[in-house]
């Protein structure tokens, strides 16, 4: 009986370690795609200054092109300029995932999952989580 309940303890041990880990996963995902939508949602709240492309205020792209930048992807600070870069792929909402960049023509943002996104609005708004407020032209995924 006794080995039997070290075998529970050592289960709830390894379990507790692997719950740590998948905690650190969620906050710093290894993916480009998840590791933008946290560095995007650490801004949540800066003011939306056109023209700025952060740290400390955004507008649209600006949002956008210093979120994939710190991950080491060149992203233009121009929202029509995006859809058409090198290294995208214009996808479906379907088809559409955590990182992709929601493409709207005149307005960008980074697309969060479950219909919500991150974005510079307006003045008013600033940065911001929010539904997907009309629908997209397209999803715009970076390579």
């Amino acid at each position: 009986a006794d080995s039997g309940a070290t075998n529970a303890n050592a289960d709830a041990d390894s379990g507790t370690e692997t719950q740590a880990s998948n905690a650190s996963a969620t906050v710093a995902p290894p993916s480009t795609a998840g590791g933008v939508v946290g560095i995007a949602m650490q801004y949540v709240g800066s003011p939306y200054v056109w023209g700025a492309a952060g740290p400390y205020a955004f507008d649209c792209s600006g949002l956008v092109s210093y979120a994939y930048g710190q991950l080491g992807v060149s992203v233009p600070h121009s929202s029509s300029a995006i859809r058409s870069m090198g290294g995208a792929t214009v996808v479906s909402a379907a088809e559409a995932q955590p990182g992709d960049i929601v493409y709207f023509g005149g307005h960008v943002g980074i697309y969060a999952g479950d219909g919500k996104m991150i974005d510079a609005g307006t003045e008013s708004t600033g940065v911001v989580y929010r539904d997907i407020y009309e629908t997209p032209i397209g999803f715009v995924r970076v390579a």
